[in-house]
Formats: C-alpha cells, structure tokens, sequence
C-alpha cells in the first residue's frame, strides 16, 4: 500500500480532516457527527488557551489522494512537567481497518511528540479539558453525548497493535428519571443534611451568574485542582466556561451546595445538545443557529440531561452533601412538566470510586465505557495507572 501524509495546513486539508468520519460512518446509524466548529475551535490558537502553553499538529493520511486517516499530536507543558514521565496526547483519531494506516499515523505523532521532549503519548484525548473528546468507546452503541466521541469497533485492535496500554478506564452512567430505584441511604443523607441549618442547595440563577462562577471555581479547585493531571482554574476561565453555557442553562439543571454560605458543592448538568447537533449536519452557520435556538427554546427536543460534573469540597465529603444534591434535584425531578426522561452522566474515571459508589446510589447503571490509553515511547517501562481520587 502507499500511504501518504499531509499536514493540515490549507482549506483542502481541513475539509478532509472534518469530512472523512462522514464516509467511515455511513453504516453507524448512533454516530452522530459534530459541529465543525467545536472541532475547529480546538486547533484555533486565538480561540484554545492551551496554545498558550504547549502546541498542537494535525495530519491527514491518503490513498491515491483518498483520505483514509486523520490523527492530531498535542501537549501541554504543564501537565507534562507534572507527570511522572513528560506525556503528549493524540486524539481525533479515524482510520480505515488497517494497522499499517494507522501504525504510519502514531509513528508521525510519536516522532512529533519525542521532538518536544515527550516520553509518553496518552490517547485518544482532547487538547483541552476531559469533558469533551476524551477516551475510545469500546462498549455501549449508543449515540455519544454532546462533545464525545463514538467510534469504529475495530478501533482498539489499531491502537493496542501499536502499543498503547489501558491507562484508566471512563464509565458513563445512565438511568431513566422516573425510574424509583434509588439506595435509600441518598434519602437518609439527604435528611441528615436537612436537620442543620448552616447547610443549604439551591439551583443556579442566571441573574447572578457571576456569583455562581465564582463559587463554581472554589468547589473545583478545592474538590479537583488538587490532582495530578488537572489544572486549577482561573476567576477568568470560571466567568468564560458560565458564559458559554448562559445560552443552554437550565436552572432545574445546575445545583449548588454551601456550609455557612461557604461554597462546598455543585450537581451541574446540562440538556444533551446532541440531541439537536444530529439535525445540523456539523453546520453552525446562521441557519443552524436559527434551527438550533427553535428546537432548544421551542420545541424543547432535549429530553436528555447530561451530568458534566460533581463534585464536593474534601472537608465535607462523607457528611451527606451529595444526598443533599441529589434530593434538591430529584424534587424538581418529580414535579409536573419536567421535560427530561434520561440523565447520563458523562464519564466516571475508574480512578475515582467514591463518584461511582455515588451514580450507583442513585440507580444508574453503566452504559458505555471509554478507555483512556497510553503509550510508553520506552517499551520496557510500565503504565501505572493513576492514583484514586478520595
């Protein structure tokens, strides 16, 4: 065979980089292909923070001017000065059924990355935060949420051929709102919590959504910035991340906890916009907008919810904050003229036991697992998982 590969660096190759899922799909009825724009914006230095701080490349591999394979090369420097060994990414991966097309493809990314002082490649994964792209579905055919990927089933034949190992595994969980099978524990924290006053939840305002940021940022960065691999984030970053998601919050969606009027927890969700993007086409142009504002704001077709984040501060954990959470949200739940049927919630490291214990708690059940891998450049040294969040 005779492979070649380009970088994407002009209109042709982008449009090949985004078209060529289009055709690898075409008999996948649950992929649902995403906006060109979320993709684009990823390797936008004006539009991606994480330029700032590490670089990112992109190639497209053809067969007799055919794209048959596409892959990105990324890193960031602080995340890799703090691992055990420097460690880049890949991600966006697609490739035809052939080890050769895509050994071609890791080996650019590996030569990329050794180049920039990498020793490690994690993948496949987003140059950005975990939320979105991150991991390769290997269980669960269903559509994927808004911002992840579903992929081919050969796909872990490709990358495990090449090397890579499992890093961690990604859990997303689901269940049906009306469904009852709730452990009644959540209930029994839920009244724990109840029965001291300096605890309270309330659901977010969009009128003091500047507030929220901040309290947003405070629970993170005590609840998660202190884990390797993650970064702290900034006021600014906070007041961004609400901005962005002003157009699509739902006040029954978003919960916060506090001690005191101290920030101590949130239950953010979110509709699953995928439930809309499958309409457009991966086109977000004036019309898409138009389309896409009438059947979230009118039609309401996001039936489903998607559970982005939870998460509670280390000093009130175990306490019953998260039945708290919980209760507040499934009162709401209840009550006539909610208009979400399904909650998933997007990927559970399986690093983090207490968070599954908890989706468990309240009846969900493990729909689709990701893997995260990882390859070692230097075979003879192991991959060690990373280490329990508590």
């Amino acid at each position: 065979m005779s492979y070649t590969l380009v970088e994407v660096n002009n209109k042709k190759t982008v449009k090949d980089f985004l078209h060529l899922p289009v055709k690898l799909y075409v008999d996948y009825s649950n992929w649902i292909r995403p906006l060109d724009s979320d993709i684009e914006k990823v390797f936008d230095p004006k539009q991606n923070k994480n330029f700032r701080r590490g670089d990112a490349i992109r190639w497209v591999l053809y067969e007799d001017n055919m794209p048959i394979g596409r892959i990105a090369a990324f890193f960031d420097k602080d995340i890799a000065k703090n691992s055990e060994q420097p460690t880049g990414g890949v991600g966006f991966f697609e490739c035809i059924n052939s080890t050769d097309a895509s050994k071609m493809m890791f080996d650019a990314a590996k030569k990329w990355l050794t180049e920039r002082g990498m020793e490690a490649m994690d993948g496949p994964i987003n140059f950005g935060d975990r939320d979105q792209w991150w991991g390769l579905l290997v269980e669960g055919d269903f559509p994927p949420n808004y911002g992840m990927d579903y992929h081919l089933p050969y796909y872990r034949k490709l990358f495990e051929n090449y090397g890579f190992k499992v890093y961690f595994n990604q859990f997303t969980y689901h269940r049906y709102v009306n469904s009852s099978d709730v452990d009644p524990i959540i209930w029994e924290k839920a009244e724990r919590i109840a029965k001291n006053p300096l605890y309270r939840v309330t659901n977010i305002s969009k009128k003091r959504l500047k507030q929220f940021a901040e309290d947003f940022r405070t629970i993170y960065n005590n609840a998660w910035g202190r884990y390797s691999g993650v970064k702290k984030i900034t006021q600014v970053h906070a007041m961004a991340l609400m901005k962005t998601l002003k157009p699509i919050i739902d006040p029954d969606l978003m919960y916060f906890a506090y001690y005191d009027n101290e920030p101590i927890g949130f239950f953010i969700m979110v509709p699953d916009l995928n439930q809309i993007v499958k309409k457009l086409n991966g086109k977000f142009n004036l019309i898409a907008k138009l389309k896409f504002l009438y059947l979230l704001k009118i039609k309401k077709v996001c039936t489903k919810a998607i559970g982005l984040i939870f998460g509670i501060v280390p000093r009130h954990q175990g306490k019953g904050v998260e039945g708290a959470l919980v209760n507040e949200f499934a009162k709401r739940a209840l009550s006539p003229g909610f208009r979400y049927t399904e909650l998933e919630l997007n990927w559970i490291g399986d690093f983090n036991p207490t968070m599954r214990r908890i989706a468990e708690q309240i009846g969900a059940k493990v729909r689709k697992t990701h893997i995260t891998f990882r390859c070692m450049f230097d075979p003879t040294r192991e991959v060690t998982p990373p280490r329990k969040v508590s």
